[in-house]
């Protein structure tokens, strides 16, 4: 073969002009839609520019709502401000589905704020109780106002329990001389404080702020922002922005989920060599897409959704087929108890179903019962060839003892 195997595309243009910029990790300098919710974190992180300590919050909202984003933005802007006006601001984001201990998140903190002098916080081996007093002689030695965001907190706290929060927010009373120390909660699980302590949830006494999806109006809008900064001038057949906004509004407004097919199409069009990307290239990416995060879709759900989804899928493995609410139900309360979980209320569990049709997972029809009320028809939307069993039981443990245990299951004539 004559030449480098490389040559060709080296030397072939390229529809992307900042690959960065579609990408989930980017954090662009305007947020389209996310006002009142950049609103909401700028009136309680300005109290750190005044030297005082600011309420803890809890951001909520389905996955591709900005959360992590606005989060980044606003904690950006804050130590700009920080440095031009002489007061020391230090934020820490800690992702809990990766760092999932007390000891681990303690460590991160820890290395995250040392000087050069500090030594290195061991990944293991000390007592925690050693961890959190480096951490708290770190933070005063600082000084300033430290904001820890705990992304995907809910995992954290149902995996170890709340013991790192009740840690965290004692320092703000009487272990701090000379900083404070500020939570940022953020998950997709509305529910996820009812697990907590009494005392430790009237200690965080959070800020809640709820993120709604995106529509497709705003989606186009999220991606047009970065289309501009990422992709070459008349790189994009005029329906393709619109056509990546509306399949991703239609699952559940997901802005990863629109920037993953933009940037999966712009792929396609560039390994087909062509200048332009079409919608034929969307569909493509599309369905890449369905096969490539369905995995992760399952895998990341909070545990009360997996234990729903797995009494649907259950049922459907013992031949039904409509599955009512309270079938589900009913086999929920038994998987709960082998998670040595507590069951949700029927209301709850309701909502969660809801959840699970928004994200495409299953789907859920409400219908009339007549005199009986409203109940609702539910069906798996995943594919045959997909193992969710084995996907639950891989991304949680505590899966495992609920998949296998056994199940009166109710039967239809």
């Amino acid at each position: 073969m004559a030449g480098n195997i490389f040559e060709h595309l080296l030397q072939a243009g390229s529809l992307f002009k900042d690959r960065r910029a579609l990408s989930h990790g980017f954090t662009p300098t305007s947020l389209p839609h996310r006002d009142n919710e950049i609103k909401t974190l700028v009136h309680n992180f300005v109290e750190a520019l005044h030297g005082h300590a600011p309420s803890n919050m809890n951001l909520y909202g389905v996955p591709g709502s900005g959360k992590t984003a606005v989060t980044r933005h606003v904690c950006r802007e804050l130590k700009e401000k920080g440095a031009e006006l002489g007061q020391p601001i230090h934020t820490i984001e800690i992702n809990c589905r990766n760092i999932d201990t007390k000891y681990r998140v303690l460590a991160e903190i820890g290395n995250s704020i040392r000087s050069d002098d500090d030594k290195l916080i061991p990944f293991t081996g000390w007592p925690a109780d050693k961890v959190f007093e480096i951490v708290r002689e770190r933070m005063d030695s600082l000084a300033g106002v430290h904001v820890i965001v705990l992304d995907e907190i809910d995992h954290l706290v149902r995996k170890v329990g709340d013991d790192l929060l009740y840690s965290l927010t004692s320092l703000n009373i009487g272990l701090l001389e000379n900083s404070f120390c500020c939570i940022v909660g953020i998950s997709n699980d509305l529910a996820f404080t009812e697990i907590l302590d009494p005392r430790v949830e009237s200690r965080l006494a959070p800020i809640d702020v709820v993120f709604n999806p995106y529509n497709a109006a705003q989606l186009e809008d999220v991606l047009s922002t970065r289309a501009a900064k990422g992709i070459v001038d008349e790189g994009l057949d005029g329906a393709v922005i619109p056509l990546c906004a509306a399949l991703a509004a239609k699952e559940h407004g997901d802005a990863r989920r629109a920037l993953d097919l933009l940037r999966i199409s712009v792929l396609k069009a560039e390994l087909e060599e062509c200048d332009v990307v079409t919608l034929n290239h969307v569909r493509q990416a599309q369905n890449q897409l369905e096969f490539d995060q369905i995995t992760p879709a399952v895998a990341g759900l909070p545990l009360q959704q997996k234990l729903v989804l797995f009494s649907i899928l259950i049922n459907e493995q013992n031949g039904l087929r409509n599955v009512s609410t309270g079938e589900v139900y009913s086999t929920y309360e038994t998987a709960c108890n082998h998670a040595e979980e507590r069951p949700l209320t029927t209301r709850r569990v309701s909502s969660l179903i809801s959840d699970l049709d928004m994200l495409g997972i299953i789907s859920a029809k409400t219908v009339s019962k007549g005199r009986q009320g409203r109940s609702k028809r539910i069906n798996s939307c995943l594919t045959p060839s997909f193992d969710a069993f084995q996907v639950m039981r891989t991304s949680d443990s505590v899966m495992g003892d609920v998949i296998d245990a056994r199940y009166r299951l109710q039967k239809r004539l």
